[in-house]
């Protein structure tokens, strides 16, 4: 047996790389086929195949191949092949069947007539039949039908071998072991880890890359940690030499390269505590640190210099986990990282979808294709350095909520002419009024960097519209006009004010300003529908960024007047479990999540706005495992909650008549049965915010009796909302000692 042909078989993408790893292995032919490599040595070849490849699936010997357009051809065709040549009398047997023809209509029915011819060949040399095993048999077939030809060949591998036997417990969406070995080879990583370079993998899940990695390192051999080999019970298996092999695998188990490290982050805790079990158990804690850690967190290792290594990730897939316009927003997030701490390094990135590739930012210079399990995808590679600039994102793209793009339709030219025609009489008053307000919040809006404001809130009664400014653009929002102002004096007043926004600010005529003309809500009209522009924005707060909509919605996602709540949110969230109720799009969540609260649980009844929540997450760079959306009627939610919560914002609309729920909700008459119930989920120690938007709004004497209550609305009112400090009401509730 000492020149056989064989077949490796792998998926779609690997056989250029498992080529060169045959040949290496001391094969003397290796030939890529559609379905793998094909090879030729001895039996020691195929034994150190199984023991040694990293992205084979399985070793096949090859028995025989004959033509068979009928169910009697197939049967002929293995009954003429010496059975009791590879299996003893009495074994167990297990036929896998691929392919069709006009006479063989299902596998099933092919792997019996494969399986009868097997059984005849015992049975006319007067032999004991086998049996079949579907679980560990003795002689595992693997015939395939293709085009009228049909090969046969014995398994020698068994299971798959991207099966290492490391994985405990691989989680959701794992990547297989075979797939991550060329991801990283492609990557580099052979070339780096010889060079003691160190490798990176920001969004680990539960290892893959980070062990594959080490055993690449360390030449640890990937069958080292199996059970198990289809060989074993073939009668022409030879034990000796496979414990030779063996012997020779364990001997060649090093230590890894001087310099390297492998460290792996992820934003689930969970994700984390798998790949910490995995690194243990195949005694690679010296090699591999894993710690939970969001992207927006991650920066180059600063304990030692750095200058180059390796970072391979494998972000979420649309396909898989989120949408796939809220995972562009991770990708953005991460390029925009990436580009920021780690100069000089290279990167290769995984995904599923060509556009998610692009809203990285950066140019890749190489891309290969592969295939896991019926997805194809990509790895593309980058260069870190000054030659590759990351691209300012163009758009931010519509969501399964119906929300279009970030656009910048909006954003002024400065080589389009501002309009010279002269202001009216009462868009002059407005005018001046603007400059003045502009004055006066100057030097705040510098000193507390703020980007987004209230400009002006009906300062003049005749003039009742808001002006709020994001990031350089306005949002005008008339309130209603009393019943005795005539509709089109309003209309022109409110023309007015457009007049005096875009001259104040000197913004072209081209340029849209997003207007409102509306009237104060009631009931479920609160977040009633304007348009179908779908543009959105991203603007700064504090330390997040959020996605805002200034023309589709009665409000823009960010509600302005709450800013200090949410700043303190922030300050005091670090390491507390944070619960944010009737949560809107979230931004809250947001800023206890970067203010570094070990969990949030965001509770909404909106998909529209849970779904913006869950985008403004990745736009964030954070886990939506750890940072969990809930829909559900709130109070609902909190009568079937069983854990307690640190921190807790609860911050219910006036008036809610939601079509999701049978019950009408009024904060004033409902108040004292929801803060009772939030109350109950409040941790002893813990604290909860309460506020409203509700005018004239008191809070229930049973409920200052009940708790420890401050109010707290003169600390929440910011400067821009001076003029109307009744906004809002802010309360902090605590339990009493």
């Amino acid at each position: 047996m000492s020149d056989l042909q064989f077949l490796a078989t792998c998926p779609k993408g690997l056989g250029s790389v498992l080529q060169p790893e045959l040949l290496a292995l001391g094969a003397t032919e290796a030939r890529e086929t559609v379905t793998g490599v094909a090879f030729r040595g001895g039996l020691g070849v195929a034994y150190r195949a199984c023991m040694h490849s990293r992205f084979a699936n399985r070793v096949l010997l090859q028995l025989s191949e004959f033509a068979a357009t009928q169910s009697d051809d197939l049967y002929e065709g293995l009954l003429r092949l010496p059975w009791h040549e590879h299996l003893r009398p009495g074994g167990s047997l297990l036929v896998d069947f691929s392919g069709r023809s006009d006479d063989i209509r299902n596998t099933q029915f092919g792997a019996r007539r494969c399986k009868d011819a097997v059984v005849d060949v015992f049975r006319q040399r007067g032999l004991e039949r086998p049996n079949v095993d579907l679980k560990r048999p003795d002689l595992r077939l693997n015939v395939r039908l293709y085009r009228g030809k049909v090969t046969v060949a014995i398994d020698l591998s068994g299971m798959s071998l991207h099966r290492r036997g490391y994985r405990l417990d691989p989680g959701k969406a794992p990547l297989k072991e075979n797939l991550a070995a060329a991801i990283l080879t492609r990557a580099g990583w052979p070339e780096a880890c010889q060079r003691g370079l160190p490798l990176i993998d920001p969004m680990c899940g539960s290892g893959t890359l980070l062990v594959e990695a080490a055993m690449m390192a360390t030449g640890r051999a990937p069958g080292l940690g199996r059970q198990g080999y289809g060989f074993e019970g073939w009668a022409g298996h030879a034990p000796e030499q496979w414990q030779a092999v063996v012997a020779a695998a364990e001997a060649a188990y090093h230590e890894a390269p001087e310099g390297v490290e492998i460290r792996g982050y992820d934003g689930d805790i969970r994700a984390v505590r798998r790949a910490e079990e995995t690194i243990g158990a195949l005694g690679y804690e010296h090699l591999i640190r894993v710690r939970p850690k969001a992207l927006n967190e991650l920066s180059r290792p600063s304990h030692r210099p750095m200058p180059e290594g390796l970072i391979v990730c494998n972000p979420p897939w649309g396909e898989r986990i989120g949408e796939t316009e809220t995972m562009k927003l991770l990708y953005q997030q991460l390029g925009q990282t990436l580009h920021r701490e780690f100069q000089g390094w290279q990167v290769g990135i995984v995904t599923s979808d060509k556009a998610l590739g692009r809203a990285v930012g950066l140019r890749s210079h190489r891309q290969y294709g592969f295939n896991n399990g019926a997805i194809d995808i990509q790895l593309l590679l980058f260069k870190l350095n000054s030659d590759n600039r990351l691209a300012t994102p163009a758009s931010v793209s519509a969501s399964a909520s119906g929300m279009a793009g970030e656009s910048d339709t909006d954003a002024p030219d400065p080589s389009a002419p501002v309009s010279q025609q002269p202001l009216s009489v009462g868009a002059e008053m407005v005018a001046n009024r603007l400059r003045k307000n502009q004055r006066k919040l100057k030097a705040w809006l510098q000193r507390e960097q703020i980007s987004c404001y209230r400009l002006y809130d009906a300062d003049m009664p005749e003039y009742a519209v808001a002006i709020d400014m994001y990031d350089g653009q306005p949002h005008i929002a008339e309130y209603a006009p009393p019943k005795q102002v005539d509709e089109a004096a309003a209309s022109r007043r409110f023309e007015e004010v457009i007049a005096a926004t875009r001259h104040v600010l000197q913004l072209p005529q081209s340029t849209p300003i997003a207007t409102k003309r509306r009237q104060r809500q009631r009931g479920s009209g609160q977040y009633g529908k304007f348009g179908q522009r779908g543009e959105r924005r991203v603007v700064t707060e504090g330390a997040a960024q959020v996605l805002v909509n200034l023309h589709d919605y009665l409000d823009t996602g960010l509600f302005l007047d709450h800013r200090p709540l949410r700043l303190r949110l922030a300050q005091e969230a670090r390491g507390k479990h944070f619960l944010n109720l009737f949560c809107y799009t979230g931004v809250a969540s947001i800023h206890a999540a970067l203010g570094g609260a070990t969990t949030s649980t965001s509770v909404d009844l909106s998909n529209t706005y849970l779904q913006w929540y869950r985008d403004n997450l990745a736009l964030n760079g954070l886990s939506e495992r750890q940072h969990r959306a809930e829909r559900s009627d709130c109070l609902q939610w909190l009568n079937n909650c069983q854990r307690t919560y640190d921190l807790v914002l609860l911050d219910p609309p006036s008036f809610s008549n939601s079509k999701a729920t049978d019950n009408a909700f009024d904060v004033a008459r409902d108040q004292v049965v929801l803060i009772d119930a939030t109350m109950r989920v409040l941790a002893p120690t813990g604290t909860l915010y309460f506020s409203n938007n509700r005018r004239g709004f008191k809070l229930d004497a049973a409920l200052l009796e009940r708790y420890q209550v401050t109010d707290i609305t003169a600390q929440t009112i910011p400067e821009d909302f001076s003029r109307n400090k009744g906004i809002h009401q802010c309360w902090r509730l605590q339990h009493r000692p």
